[in-house]
Parts: structure tokens; C-alpha cells; sequence
């Protein structure tokens, strides 16, 4: 690449030269906010979160959670724009180790938020553990980092500083880290821009074909300016606008998926979500169809399923558990008053749920006493009793845990991948309204009740698999799944 023969000498300049870190600069083009407004708004969060947060003092103290805001209030001395200030709030947000409980920039942001992407980090990375590695580079003829390259640095800080500095603007649940490690991964570039800034070069150490810490310059990546190969108007085909129709089915299949291996006997069921999608049917449409050809294997795809309905993860839990079971062993939210409704919404509609679906016990709390008794039976009509494999990730979150977790432990039952993003022990969810925040605009999830799933289990983690498979950079470079190749193993033998 010729890019990176020019500066090659500026390369070994750098790595000689004291700063260890290039300058980085601020998104151009955003207002700023008064910093009285700022805190203003820090302090109503922390009091609403007071009011109706269930789990604020699940994980960390109260005299925690109250100098951390404290801090981040009389550390805001100037204006700031809404990147920073989304900044400031999440970290204090993600130390109440609440994966629901997460901070989204204001709509206003949001509706301009594609002029502000470019330029960006150039580089898609994979996170796990102290490891980045490329899944891809935004220019299509790198010749230095291809797919698998291992990254041990960038700018002068070490993997793990540099997601030590993200992973404090992500909540998690607990201590279930995989969770942001696969947030990250997701969209490494956007969360390097949002929490370090943009740069217009970035010195990358990787390890080289030879094994040894090599070190690179790359720039920044703009499309309008960096794309390589750009086909004149009359080469490029006629687009066909697909039928609505397609764009239904395209859809649906992005939310499910259903199909049989007849010659192994195996069905693989991938679910992205548990909410729309017609998905009622489709598992007895799917399960029907298991119980008619003979399956006897049965593959669950859930490694990017962030949850959604709780009744339609409690319906698949139906099809294969072998015994009752009950959604959890409390639902309690601590009010159902919304005393700062005017900045919570929809507030009205949670409050009608609250009030006319919930009691109060004698401990003082709200209880949702429908899941704390109903005792759940599993299905006699399609059920399924053969082997089942659920494979998960760090994304396999809140209803999705909750259905995974109902199954572990089970003798026919096989969990494989890696930790899950979603708490093992419970969670904070149920209803959740969205804070906004009036001078900024910003948003603030919150969740109303907490779930204790199981009070006997371990607290802090998410499902831990029975078959641990971390990711690696050779898997990555030679675009091998390596959960997928270890089930089929396990049906063959």
C-alpha cells in the first residue's frame, strides 16, 4: 500500500519520539450546553433514578453511587458538547452495573447523527479478553491489515487501555463483561470516535506474517474521500426495487429462521429476537415440522439475540423443558408512583400497568406476583425431548438468558459458546420507560422491576456455557465458526 511506504519513516519518528499518544480532537459541528444546564440535568437523572430505579444499589453502595455523581457533577466546569456529555453520564450510569440501564443520545442527535460519522477509525476489531483483532479495514486494498491481523496497540495504549476507556461508557449486568466486549465489537469504530475522538492518523502496532510487533500508520476513513475504485455511472447495474412482499420476507428472516438437515437429523432454529416476527406460529409451525421428519438434534442460534418478550422466551422454554418452572423467584419495583413522570415516557402507560397489574406487598415493594407464582407446565403437544444445543455469546441478553438459564442443567440440554451478556441471577427490566433529560435532550433507559430468577444461583455473572469456545484470530481469518464446528462434532459422535 502505498499509503503506508510514505510514511513508513514517519513511522519510526514516532515510535523514538516522548508523546506516546497523537492529539485528538473533539467532533466539529456540535453546539455545547451551559455547564449549569449540564448539571442540572446530571442532577434530576440521579433523582429519578432515586425514585423508581429497582436495582441502583444492587451491585454498588449507595455512598458510591452518590459520590459518583457528585464527582461528575463538579467536574463539569465548562460547556460541553452532547458527545461529551453522553460521555460523562455513562460512565457514572455504568457503575450501577445495570445492562438495562444504558444512555442513547437525544433525537435531535440522532435524526443528524450520519454527518458526524465521518471520518472514523478505519478498522473493524473483534474484542475479547486483552485481544483486537481485524475483521476488516474500511480500504479495500490493505495490504497490512487483512482479516485475522492481531492488533496489540493503538496510539500508544495497550488493548486493554484502550477498551478499559470504552467499556466505562457501557453498562453491563453485573460483572458479565462479554457483554461489552461484544457491543464493541459490533461497531469498534463508532465507540472509538464517541469516547476517544477522532484522529486523522493512527499508529497501529500488529503482529506481522512473521510472527514479530510490527508497527503502521493509517488514516482515518472518509468514503467520499477514501474510496479507491469508484465505477462510472453507466457501468453499474439498473437497481430492481424489491417488492414489498421481499422486503416483508427479508424481514422475517433476519428475525427467525427455520430449516432440517435430514441426513444428520438435525434442525437449526436461529432467533435474532424474541419479539415480532410472527414468532407464535413460527415455533409451531417449526416444532411441527421436527416432530413429522424425526429430528432428533435440535441447533438454537442465539448468540445475537438481545431478548424481547418475556412470554414469547417463556413459550420456547415450554417446547423443551422437562419440567415446570417459574419465570422468577421476585419481580419487585420499589415504587410505582412517577413523581418525575413529566421526564419519563411513556409514563402513563407504565403507570396503568404498575397500578392495576402489580401489588403491594407487606415488605414495602411492588410485586408482579403473576410470574413470582405462576408455575409454567411444558408443552405435551410438539414438544421436543431430543438433544438440544443453545448456542450463545456476550449479546445473548436479558428474555434470552432468561429462557437459556431455564435450560441449564437440563440432562439433554448442551450450552455452548461464551458467557452470556444477560445475568445469570436476574436482572433489572420488565418495563422500561426511557428518561429524558430536558436541557440536553439526552436518554436514559429505566427499568422498573427487578428479577431474581433463581435466588440460589451465583450473583454477578451471566450463564456460563457447559462447552467454553472463545473466539481466535486464525478462527477469524479463515472465517471458521468455531461454536457451530463443535456442535456439529458433538451430533456425529
Amino acid at each position: 500500500m502505498k499509503f503506508y511506504s510514505r510514511l513508513l519513516f514517519f513511522c519510526v519518528l514516532l515510535a523514538s519520539n516522548t508523546p506516546a499518544v497523537f492529539a485528538q480532537k473533539n467532533i466539529i459541528g456540535l453546539t455545547k450546553t451551559a455547564p449549569a444546564l449540564l448539571q442540572e440535568d446530571l442532577s434530576l437523572l440521579q433523582k429519578i433514578l432515586e425514585a423508581n430505579h429497582p436495582s441502583l444499589y444492587w451491585y454498588t453502595s449507595k455512598d458510591s453511587v452518590d459520590l459518583c455523581f457528585k464527582n461528575a457533577i463538579n467536574s463539569i466546569t465548562d460547556s460541553l458538547d452532547e458527545v461529551q456529555f453522553k460521555n460523562k453520564v455513562a460512565e457514572v450510569i455504568s457503575i450501577i452495573r445495570c445492562g438495562h440501564t444504558s444512555v442513547r443520545f437525544s433525537k435531535a442527535y440522532i435524526k443528524k447523527i450520519a454527518q458526524f460519522r465521518y471520518p472514523q477509525f478505519p478498522l473493524s476489531l473483534k474484542a475479547w479478553g486483552d485481544s483486537l483483532v481485524v475483521l476488516s479495514s474500511s480500504f479495500p486494498h490493505d495490504s497490512i491489515f487483512k482479516r485475522g491481523t492481531i492488533i496489540t496497540g493503538i496510539n500508544g495504549r495497550s488493548n486493554r487501555q484502550v477498551l478499559d476507556t470504552i467499556f466505562r461508557s457501557i453498562s453491563s449486568d453485573g460483572y458479565a463483561y462479554n457483554y461489552k466486549n461484544q457491543v464493541v465489537s459490533g461497531n469498534f469504530a463508532a465507540w472509538y470516535k464517541t469516547v476517544l475522538g477522532i484522529d486523522s492518523l493512527y499508529r497501529i502496532s500488529y503482529i506481522d506474517s512473521s510472527g514479530k510487533t510490527s508497527l503502521a500508520v493509517i488514516k482515518s476513513f472518509s468514503p467520499q474521500k477514501d474510496t479507491l475504485s469508484k465505477k462510472p455511472l453507466d457501468s453499474i447495474p439498473p437497481f430492481k426495487k424489491p417488492t414489498r412482499k421481499e422486503i416483508r420476507r427479508a424481514k422475517l428472516l433476519a428475525k427467525r429462521s427455520f430449516v432440517i438437515d435430514t441426513a444428520t437429523h438435525t434442525a437449526f432454529m436461529d432467533l435474532s429476537t424474541f419479539s415480532g416476527g410472527w414468532i407464535r406460529p413460527f415455533f409451531r409451525r417449526s416444532f411441527r415440522a421436527m416432530q413429522k421428519q424425526g429430528a432428533r438434534n435440535l441447533v438454537v442460534e442465539l448468540r445475537t439475540n438481545g431478548g424481547g418478550s418475556v412470554s414469547n422466551s417463556i413459550l420456547l422454554t415450554k417446547y423443551l423443558s422437562d419440567h415446570p418452572f417459574k419465570v422468577g423467584d421476585s419481580v419487585v419495583a420499589i415504587s410505582r408512583k412517577f413523581k418525575y413522570g413529566r421526564y419519563i415516557h411513556p409514563s402513563l402507560v407504565y403507570w396503568f400497568a404498575m397500578n392495576f397489574g402489580a401489588h403491594k406487598m407487606e415488605d414495602g415493594l411492588i410485586h408482579y406476583r403473576y410470574y413470582e407464582k405462576k408455575l409454567f407446565q411444558p408443552k405435551e403437544k410438539y414438544h421436543f425431548s431430543g438433544n438440544v444445543f443453545l448456542l450463545q455469546g456476550g449479546y445473548s441478553f436479558s428474555a434470552t438468558t432468561m429462557f437459556i438459564s431455564q435450560l441449564k442443567g437440563q440432562q439433554n440440554v448442551k450450552i455452548v459458546g461464551e458467557e452470556s451478556g444477560g445475568g445469570y441471577y436476574g436482572n433489572s427490566a420488565m418495563h422500561i420507560p426511557v428518561i429524558r433529560l430536558p436541557n440536553t435532550g439526552l436518554q436514559v433507559t429505566l427499568p422498573m422491576y427487578r428479577l431474581v430468577i433463581d435466588a440460589n444461583r451465583p450473583k454477578g455473572h451471566g450463564v456460563i456455557p457447559d462447552i467454553i469456545i472463545n473466539p481466535s484470530s486464525e478462527a477469524i481469518k479463515k472465517s471458521i465458526d468455531l461454536k457451530l464446528q463443535k456442535i456439529r462434532e458433538l451430533i456425529q459422535h
